[in-house]
Order: C-alpha cells, then structure tokens, then sequence
C-alpha cells in the first residue's frame, strides 16, 4: 500500500474493515469489548479502531468494566435525565421507548475510536466498550469495525 502526503502528514488509507451483529440484548449498559475483539484479525503494531454502530436508538461508549453497579447507574442517570411518557414528544409511533432512546443515543453518541499499541487496543486499565441498548426490544445491533494502520 502506498502513502498519500499532505502536509507532511502520511496516510496509509484503511487496511481492513469488518461488520459484525451483536447478540440481541435487553435494554441496558452491556460490555461488548470482547465481542469486539473476537471480530477483529491480529492487529498492527500501532494504528486505531474505529467502531460505528448503525442505530438511531442505541450507542457507544467506553466507561468502567470492573464493577457491575456502574453499567446499572449509567442507566438509571439516563433514565431520571429522558424519562418516557412525555407530553410534549411529537415521535411516539414506535412505543414509550423510542423516542427517549432516540435523545440518549445522540447524547451518547453513534463511535468510538481506540489506538491500536503493541498489537493491542490501548484501553485503561478498568476501561471496556459498551453497546448502550436504549429499547425495550433493540434487536440485533450491526457495528462497522474499521482498523487504520
């Protein structure tokens, strides 16, 4: 593969990318990390993974994968801050749950991106990743993971 300059910066394009469909899961924080990782070939010595998730009603983030408790209070705090059952929501076809979920995944937001050190993704310590399932009944979740290298 051939390198493109710009600026003096050199980018060497994506080397590899991959969809992948998670298990079905209940509505709920849920670590994914090694879903994640059993979905992806042996990594470079250094680069970065971006995961896209292709859902308007679910999310991605990176917190704590220690203690269990943390995944149960993300969840509540998003519940107590978007409650369903509005007045005012205009969206409501779909069930008491999609528009909130719909708020709670462009808040949480739809990738993350993690760098790729040594062969391995340069999480912390007590860092996983996290499908953030915002419906009572989400479905299969489709990600696109994508290694640039």
């Amino acid at each position: 593969m051939s390198a493109q300059s710009f600026s003096g910066l050199y980018f060497f394009g994506v080397i590899w990318q991959k969809e992948i469909q998670l298990a079905e899961k209940t509505r709920g924080f849920h670590l994914i990390t090694s879903e994640i990782i059993t979905g992806l070939p042996p990594l470079p010595e250094q680069g970065l993974l971006h995961i896209f998730i292709k859902h308007t009603s679910a999310a991605l983030t990176i917190n704590e994968n220690a203690d269990p408790s943390v995944r149960i209070d993300l969840d509540q705090s998003l519940n107590r801050l978007i409650r369903e059952n509005e007045s005012w929501y205009t969206h409501t076809f779909e069930g008491s749950d999609d528009m909130p979920a719909h708020t709670k995944s462009s808040i949480v937001g739809t990738n993350v991106s993690i760098p790729i050190s040594k062969g391995r993704l340069n999480l912390g310590t007590w860092q996983g990743i996290y499908l953030c399932e915002f419906r009572n009944y989400g479905g299969r979740r489709r990600l696109v993971l994508t290694i640039y290298s």
